[in-house]
């Protein structure tokens, strides 16, 4: 993203009208880690592909430039914003736990906030600041890598008992994790359970004892509940 001469949108565009039987939108990183001094010049032609080739954008900030606020004022409905949940910089709320104001609007205009959680982009600290707030991610998701597969991301599991320790309600974490990282794709018919949908689907228990959980600050807590892998239904047919 820092090279303005690698950012190809007719290339991009052609690519995206060329496989729309199974692309889902435009992914594009800022910040000074993944655009340098390009500020949100990279977003901005995203945008642009996006209006072409009707499909929606996800944005991945890390540190600014560019701001949040430039980023977040710039999407647009039905777009992502992944790594929802960053400490500092460029976290959603304030050190004193009032959401920041563009967060707020941009919600209204129906961003969806993607988790995202992968080596750099959660924090235990940002999550309890907007949980407390009222503030749920629309879609709980991991960014597995190299560098956060074997912590602190590990897992999809290990990312929703995260949650399921920070206190937010077992239903509203499976629909994060199921219709609402559908919606964020935009495939309604995935993510549920109703007649005639896909026949997929996870059994999960819910498992007590002690657990240690690590964010991408190396900070930890200690839960004792967690979420495991009881069998897999796919196409209709059971695996355990």
């Amino acid at each position: 993203m820092e090279d303005v001469r690698l950012l190809h949108p007719r290339a991009c565009l052609n690519v995206a009208n060329l496989n729309k039987d199974f692309l889902v939108g435009i992914k594009v990183r800022v910040g000074a880690r993944a655009s340098g001094s390009m500020g949100h010049a990279p977003l901005d032609i995203a945008l642009e592909v996006e209006e072409e080739a009707e499909l929606s954008v996800m944005c991945d900030l890390n540190w600014p430039p560019p701001t949040p606020t430039e980023v977040k004022s710039r999407l647009r409905e039905g777009d992502v914003l992944t790594h929802c949940f960053r400490p500092f910089p460029a976290a959603p709320a304030r050190s004193d736990g009032i959401i920041r104001e563009k967060v707020l609007e941009a919600r209204e205009g129906g961003v969806i906030f993607d988790i995202g959680h992968g080596a750099g982009s959660f924090s235990f600290e940002t999550a309890e600041t907007m949980l407390n707030a009222g503030f749920l991610p629309d879609a709980i998701s991991i960014d597995i890598h190299s560098l956060s597969i074997k912590g602190p991301a590990y897992d999809q599991l290990v990312a929703l008992s995260k949650f399921l320790h920070l206190g937010m309600s077992i239903t509203d974490i499976i629909a994060a994790s199921t219709t609402g990282a559908a919606r964020a794709i935009r495939r309604p018919d995935f993510g549920t359970l109703s007649p005639f949908s896909i026949s997929d689907a996870n059994i999960f228990s819910i498992e007590k004892g002690e657990f240690i959980f690590t964010d991408s600050l190396g900070h930890t807590r200690s839960g004792e509940k967690k979420f495991t892998l009881k069998g897999i239904v796919l196409v209709g047919e059971m695996w355990s």
